[in-house]
């Protein structure tokens, strides 16, 4: 850990010193990316220095106990020896967690696709669910939410829902929704009351920026067609809605919610974009598949990752075994619990990969 420390020490003194030189002022980005760097460091430094100095004051106190003849300040010097080796070991823990990579994308908003799995109807509905579920915790965090694409059915429920999240950190807390999410319920059209499970599988993209992934024109072909509702209706007279295929992968996106094309082609682009960033990340992510065995899985769409039980109203959480009785609570957007305990159990793998 100290070597970590020590490197990153160094890194901060020489980023202090590239941001005092002449060449390195003059030009803007390189300026702004070495402040941004040395701004990341500097809380593992002061860290690092506040570690140190409870250290001392341990070894100080410690010193007293073994060598003064006063007891009253024997006994204060005890007393204040647990509380320093307490926070002494809040800190390190905070320090080590201050040493492990962060991920780029957690500070990115999000796109959401939502789509009905297996269950008919019952997973459309559930779909439905889902989406109010993840629009109401974005709500209690402050984000906010734009539907980039849908498809409806007559029920109210959805074969698919995409929706970005734009706000603060809203990657680095959905992340680790990507999966199945299953549940069991009896359906509003089951007349005899039996119980059926049914799945919904959710993905979860960083939103890519046009600088992430360089998408030329001659890659895109793009058709437009007019829009349709449940049922196949027409929803627009004019050829509003888009679809485009990334030809070198075949990926292909859609988008008929807004009136404009444009729009509707905007939509679309910003998704493909996602879509091609995941799709580079997970390829990356491939070749570290013993370590991303041992971390939360924030990616794989055919994880069952989690249920909804209806009749006994809970949830759980089948990569960490965690169980909820709070049912009502968590599909009205209250999903902290849950998501503390997903990021906790991955800091917690992410250090014992590391070996802090």
């Amino acid at each position: 850990m100290w070597e970590a420390v020590k490197k990153a020490r160094e890194r901060y003194k020489e980023l202090e010193n590239l941001l005092s030189d002449e060449k390195v002022v003059r030009d803007r980005n390189l300026l702004l990316k070495y402040a941004k760097e040395r701004s990341g460091l500097e809380r593992l430094v002061r860290k690092a220095e506040e570690f140190e100095r409870i250290d001392k004051e341990i070894g100080d106190a410690e010193e007293i106990v073994r060598s003064s003849s006063d007891q009253e300040l024997v006994d204060l010097a005890r007393s204040e020896l647990e509380t320093l080796r307490e926070r002494k070991a809040i800190v390190e823990r905070e320090l080590k967690e201050m040493l492990i990579p962060q991920d780029p994308s957690d500070e990115k908003n999000t796109i959401v696709e939502i789509r009905a799995g297996t269950g008919g109807e019952e997973a459309s509905l559930f779909a439905a669910d889902l989406f109010r579920m993840y629009s109401r915790y974005a709500e209690r965090k402050g984000w906010r939410v734009e539907v980039l694409g849908s498809n409806p059915t007559g029920v109210g429920g959805y074969k698919e829902v995409i929706f970005l999240v734009e706000g603060q950190g809203a990657y680095s807390r959905l992340k680790y929704e990507s999966g199945v999410h299953r549940v069991q319920r009896i359906p509003v059209t089951e007349s005899s009351g039996r119980i059926h499970t049914s799945a919904v599988t959710v993905a979860i993209l960083p939103e890519a920026d046009e600088v992430d992934v360089d998408i030329k024109p001659e890659e895109l072909r793009i058709d437009v067609f007019r829009s349709s509702g449940p049922g196949g209706q027409s929803v627009n007279t004019t050829d509003s809605a888009v679809r485009i295929t990334h030809l070198p992968t075949g990926l292909v996106v859609q988008c008929q919610d807004e009136k404009s094309q444009h729009k509707n082609k905007a939509k679309a682009l910003k998704v493909l974009r996602s879509r091609l960033l995941e799709r580079a990340r997970l390829e990356q992510e491939s070749q570290r598949a013993k370590e991303r065995r041992q971390q939360v899985g924030t990616g794989d769409r055919s994880e069952k990752i989690r249920t909804y039980n209806f009749p006994q109203a809970r949830v759980t959480d089948h990569r960490i075994g965690l169980t909820v009785h709070d049912l009502e609570n968590i599909l009205d957007g209250d999903l902290d619990e849950i998501i503390d305990s997903l990021a906790a159990h991955d800091t917690e793998m992410k250090l014992k990969a590391a070996g802090l």
